[in-house]
């Protein structure tokens, strides 16, 4: 299921693996053995593209080193649900979101003392009691003492997750890149830390989020969220932009099975790194360093297709 087939053919490919070791006569098979099984399986059974899919999210949950994804964005972009499939495409069980940060943040802070925790990202203009000079941008500003207010908190649960050695997803619209400090040196040999950025580029799309929203939960009314449309967008532009400054991958947004493909890929990139930085590959003893070197090789050939595609 990591490679995107649904759970009846996932099943049905799952049994042909099984059929094929148990008619091959073979009483103990090592785990590279069963990935070159499962991969011949899958590209007669399936395609090559779900064959080549499995490589990179397989090479991504062997990793013995504790990853750690930061999904930022805009509000309604997504993020949630990019962050759900992909925790559950990883075996990842701890999954916190930058809103439930700022209630904890809340706690310690009155409404007089930090009036933007209190605010909504898009409504954080409000609540701004600084002099603004003539040129500057109320929301950004109202919107960055929000953001490096949760990063603090952020900061701490991703530094913890690494003590401890546990993989943990964190998603959020106040994960700007900038904001959180020292993220190089805090992954750096000690876990695999990879930060993307979301965005949506066609309106009517990001739009149609917020009907949907309203028909997936109770509490939350599209009219509040379409009122501030126009804000939530200029809060996309600054963290796409600040994403653009930093290097940070923005991932644009229009289909999920391709977001979280594209989301994995960087994944892989930044595992190859991490397990190539030297003490990090010491201690990932159980990385099979030749899938990973084959997704890196998967994600090249797909790369070359796209570039293909867009000369054409």
């Amino acid at each position: 299921m990591m490679t995107g087939l649904g759970p009846a053919r996932s099943y049905q490919v799952a049994n042909t693996i099984e059929k094929e070791m148990v008619a091959g006569g073979l009483e103990q098979v090592s785990q590279e053995q069963l990935v070159g099984i499962t991969l011949d399986v899958l590209r007669r059974e399936a395609g090559d593209q779900y064959a080549e899919a499995f490589i990179k999210w397989q090479s991504v949950a062997e990793l013995d080193v504790p990853l750690i994804i930061l999904i930022g964005g805009a509000t309604g972009v997504g993020k949630s649900t990019i962050a759900t499939q992909l925790a559950s495409r990883l075996g990842i069980t701890r999954v916190v979101s930058t809103d439930a940060v700022r209630e904890i943040l809340r706690s310690a802070f009155t409404p007089e003392m930090f009036p933007t925790l209190y605010s909504s990202s898009f409504e954080a203009d409000k609540a701004v009691r600084q002099p603004i000079p003539h040129s500057g941008d109320k929301l950004i500003i109202g919107f960055r003492e929000q953001a490096a207010a949760v990063a603090v908190g952020a900061q701490s649960l991703i530094s913890r997750a690494i003590a401890e050695g546990t993989d943990l997803i964190l998603e959020g619209a106040h994960l700007v890149p900038g904001f959180i400090e020292s993220l190089d040196e805090i992954g750096h040999d000690r876990a695999v830390v990879v930060s993307v950025v979301i965005s949506v580029d066609d309106e009517k799309l990001h739009r149609s989020h917020f009907f949907r929203r309203n028909t997936d939960t109770k509490h939350r009314s599209e009219q509040r969220y379409l009122a501030n449309f126009k804000k939530i967008r200029r809060i996309q532009k600054y963290m796409v932009t600040s994403a653009m400054m930093r290097g940070v991958p923005i991932i644009s947004h229009y289909d999920l099975d391709q977001t979280l493909s594209e989301t994995i890929s960087h994944v892989v990139a930044q595992a190859l790194k991490t397990v190539e930085g030297g003490k990090a590959a010491a201690d990932a003893k159980a990385v099979d360093e030749g899938l990973l070197n084959r997704a890196v090789g998967v994600i090249d050939r797909e790369r070359e297709g796209d570039s293909h595609e867009a000369v054409s």
